[in-house]
């Protein structure tokens, strides 16, 4: 039983690292024109590697989505902090979703999906909708408990799609900037619009540097990524 369990933690994450290789591609140019054998050349691996990890194309698709699904998940927080500290801690971690999420489900990535896979998009769709109501519900929470300043979070949400275009290489190559600047300046932009300056305090800026990091490396990847 345990070699089995090994087999199979094996076989998922040679998938994982194959996928990962694809995603640069689909973030730039969706994945609807794509065949089997350019997915193989993509992810550098033959044909018959190919299908012995992926039977179909269909099931690469719900394979990126279901976890980008399963991401959305684990953020998922039904109930607001009851801490004033723990309200910090969340928006880093949602920081860090939403920086991670608008890199690579882009808009052509979704057309793609409702286009091509409709009943994955639904599922992909429902999962954003959830996490936007459980948005809404966390700044209103810190409204109320008078940590947050009185915005609109709706507006907040709708602010978070414009990192893929902050991120695309040609708007940082005219604006001269790097993947690290836009990342901490829009951070730090969040936290001033969002936190009163009375309880800016509650932020340890420290723990999100490594984040940032992280980030930059990540999203370094998947935009320069050949």
């Amino acid at each position: 039983m345990k070699d089995e369990q090994k087999n199979i933690a094996k076989f998922r994450d040679t998938q994982n690292k194959l996928l990962f290789k694809l995603l640069p591609c689909i973030r730039k140019s969706g994945f609807h024109s794509l065949r089997m054998d350019e997915i193989a050349k993509i992810m550098d691996i033959s044909r018959v590697t190919l299908y012995k990890y992926f039977s179909t194309k269909e099931e690469i698709i719900q394979i990126v989505t279901t976890s980008f699904i399963e991401y959305f998940k684990e953020m998922i927080i039904l109930d607001p902090p009851n801490e004033e500290r723990l309200y910090a801690a969340r928006f880093q971690q949602l920081f860090e979703q939403s920086v991670s999420l608008s890199t690579f489900i882009t808009e052509e990535y979704k057309k793609d999906l409702a286009s091509v896979y409709p009943e994955i998009h639904e599922q992909l769709y429902g999962a954003i909708q959830e996490r936007e109501k459980q948005l809404l519900n966390f700044y209103n929470a810190g409204i109320r408990y008078g940590i947050f300043n009185e915005i609109n979070g709706q507006v907040l949400i709708l602010q978070d799609q414009l990192l893929n275009t902050m991120l695309d290489t040609r708007c940082l190559l005219m604006n001269h900037l790097t993947i690290e600047q836009v990342l901490y300046d829009f951070y730090k932009l969040k936290k001033i619009q969002l936190f009163k300056p009375e309880k800016l305090s509650l932020v340890d800026d420290s723990l999100i540097v490594p984040k940032i990091d992280y980030l930059t490396l990540k999203i370094s990847k998947a935009l320069y990524s050949t």
